[in-house]
Order: C-alpha cells, then structure tokens, then sequence
C-alpha cells in the first residue's frame, strides 16, 4: 500500500444533497478532496492508490467492500442515537414510531452494520419539512462534524445500551395505512418525500395516487399529487 496523505480526504455519496454540501463546504477545507458517487469508482484498489486518511459516507446505502473497511479508517453517519435504530431506513422508521427529534451519529464503519464504536453524536430534529428537507440538514451538520474529525483525530469509543434494530422499508409500505390522526398522516407523506424513496400513495379505483409536498395548515393538508393507471398483469 501507498504512503498514507495525511491530509486527503475522501467522500462518498450519491444524492444531489450530498454533491451539493461537499461542493460547498466540505471541499473549502484544509487537505485534499475527493468526491465519489458510483459503486463503480467504490473499489479497492483505486482507493488503495489513493491511500486517504479518512473515507467519509454520506448517505451511501449500498454495500461498502470489506477491504475497504478493513484497510481503511471509514466514518459513516447514522441517524439514531445508537445502538438504538442500528438497521435501514432510520429517518422512516423514527418517524413512524412518533420521535420528534433524534442524535445524528459519526461512527466507524465496521463488518456489522451500524455497530462499529462512535466518534461523538449532534441533535436533529425530525419536524418540519419533507424527509428531502430533513436530509439536508442532517447533511450540513454532517459537515460540520467531519471538520471536527479531521481537526481533532478523535478515538471512537465502543457503543453501549441495548441494541434496537430497524429493518428497512419496503416499497409496499409506502401505501397509505388508516389512519384518524391528520398530524399522523402528514408526517407519513413527508417522511417519504425524498428523491430515490417511493413516495406515499393509495390506489382506488383503476389508478395509484402518489403525494408529495405536503404541508399541513389549519388542520387540512396541502399537498401535490401525481396520479397514474395501475398496470395490470397477464392474469388480469
């Protein structure tokens, strides 16, 4: 392996937000950066070449190389005060269970999914705003925390507490349950109304109704709504 750059850095993400941050905040730091966003360039021997001191993940779901993790010092951030919400879709899945606020978590990425020792963890908040919305912040507030990794080099330090898992959301899931409580119904649409999620919907009558944008006021929602046939099958 190449002589490790003390002061390269690289990050990785694939959503518009995380481009978008990275451009203009975290890429303004001391060090050299660099910015991935395919599983294609996620490889191990390009990354050994590059020998960066710290791999950052923001927002990445796909799976990371073991020898990636192995060799190197990767940091990813998780939206539960872990070990509480280890797993898949946490912002969905904090949402649904009523949390109004949350820890966002900078911790070291091991072979066990969100279960390698902590840097340190930030507030956020869950209300207000579409999950897109919620992910932004979360993001520039990442980007504060990687400023602090690579200013002060912390130690992470093992979890501890009983170990809660989240397991990830399905498409299915995204269909409207009953529901009697119009705050309820809100946070449901919203907390799916990202780019790349499937967003909120109900089907009736020969079509799939899908919401986004909500905003709720005087107890009515607001909201966009794209309507389309429902396919059917061969059997149908």
């Amino acid at each position: 392996m190449s002589k490790q750059i003390a002061d390269f850095y690289i990050v990785v993400g694939n959503k518009p937000w995380t481009r978008n941050v990275f451009n203009k905040v975290i890429s303004k730091y001391k060090g050299k950066w660099k910015y991935i966003d395919s599983e294609i360039d996620l490889n191990f021997n390009i990354i050994r070449k590059l020998n960066p001191r710290y791999i950052f993940f923001l927002h990445w779901s796909s799976k990371v190389p073991v020898e990636i993790i192995k060799n190197f010092e990767c940091v990813c951030f998780h939206m539960t005060d872990v070990p509480y919400g280890r797993g898949g879709s946490p912002l969905q899945n904090l949402i649904i269970r009523g949390h109004k606020k949350t820890k966002l978590t900078a911790l070291r990425m091991t072979e066990e999914f969100d279960a390698g020792p902590v840097y340190f963890k930030e507030d956020l908040s869950l209300e207000g705003g579409s999950a897109e919305e919620v992910y932004i912040r979360a993001t520039y507030i990442c980007a504060e925390m990687i400023k602090r990794i690579i200013d002060e080099n912390p130690k992470p330090v093992p979890q501890s507490g009983e170990v809660v898992v989240f397991k990830r959301r399905k498409p299915s899931e995204s269909l409207i349950p009953e529901c009697s409580i119009i705050h309820s119904l809100y946070d449901f649409i919203r907390m799916l109304d990202a780019e790349g999620y499937p967003k909120a919907y109900i089907e009736h009558a020969g079509f799939r109704y899908e919401f986004s944008r909500a905003v709720l006021y005087n107890e009515k929602i607001i909201a966009d709504v794209i309507i389309t046939p429902i396919k059917k099958t061969d059997d149908e």
